[in-house]
C-alpha cells in the first residue's frame, strides 16, 4: 500500500534541525523511508471498519488511579538546584537557542 504522505529527506532534515538532533545524510534518507513506512501502516489501519467497536478510554477497569495533587516539599528542587547543570541561565530561567524562524 502506498502512503498518501511521503516523508522526504528535506522534511527529516527540518525536523532534526528543529529538534537539535544531529543526523547524517545517510540517516536522513533512511529515516525518510522508515517514516513513510510508518505512515503506510497508519493509512492501512484507517481502512479497518471500527463502526461496531465501542470507544475505550482505558482498558484496565481501574478507577481513579491518579494520586492527589499535593506538593511534596521534600521532593522539590530549589531554583539553584534545578539550574545547576544548565548550559545558560538568565534571571533564574533556562536559556536555549531559538529554533523557530517564524
Amino acid at each position: 500500500m502506498q502512503s498518501k504522505t511521503q516523508v522526504t529527506s528535506d522534511i527529516v532534515s527540518h525536523i532534526a534541525t528543529l529538534s537539535n538532533i544531529p543526523i547524517t545524510d545517510k540517516e536522513t534518507v533512511n529515516l525518510a523511508k522508515e517514516f513513510t513506512k510508518v505512515l503506510e501502516v497508519v493509512d492501512h489501519l484507517a481502512l479497518v471498519d471500527t463502526s461496531s467497536v465501542d470507544p475505550v478510554g482505558q482498558v484496565t477497569g481501574l478507577e481513579s488511579v491518579m494520586r492527589s495533587d499535593e506538593v511534596q516539599k521534600e521532593r522539590m528542587f530549589s531554583q539553584e538546584e534545578a539550574l545547576r547543570n544548565a548550559r545558560r541561565t538568565h534571571n533564574g530561567y533556562f536559556m536555549v537557542d531559538q529554533v523557530l524562524d517564524k
